[in-house]
């Protein structure tokens, strides 16, 4: 007969990701690029604390990522003239509503950048840890 072993795991890291989103918005240095917009795609990962999740499968012990896309939504609604401001403002509500989050990065690309120059996008990526 087979001796039925102990199973223990660890889980060294874990993250809720909104990956590819793409909303229209007003930032940028130029005027015109504040009045007519630019369609921007957004990567963001949270660093969260997620076994309780994955151990009780209850939604109330993870981060809501519904929750997440709107707060991203949110932000990207006030216009800035750059987007790593963006990007500073949306790590700042992940920190404030989400306590529990210990990191997020972000990466904001602006398509079709108005520059002399063929791209798909000019964007920024910011990695923060909370405290």
């Amino acid at each position: 007969m087979r001796e039925s072993r102990r199973m223990w795991m660890e889980l060294l890291k874990s993250f809720v990701e909104l990956k590819g989103v793409k909303i229209r918005a007003f930032h940028g240095v130029m005027p015109q690029e504040r009045q007519v917009g630019h369609m921007f795609t957004l990567d963001v990962r949270v660093g969260y604390p997620l076994a309780s999740a994955a151990n009780s499968d209850d939604v109330a012990d993870t981060l809501n990522y519904a929750e997440l896309y709107q707060l991203v939504v949110d932000e990207m609604a006030v216009p800035s003239c750059l987007i790593e401001h963006v990007a500073w403002r949306i790590a700042q509500s992940i920190h404030s509503h989400f306590p529990a989050a210990t990191s997020a990065d972000i990466s904001i690309a602006k398509c079709s950048p108005p520059m002399c120059g063929v791209m798909d996008s000019a964007s920024v990526s910011l990695s923060f840890k909370f405290s």
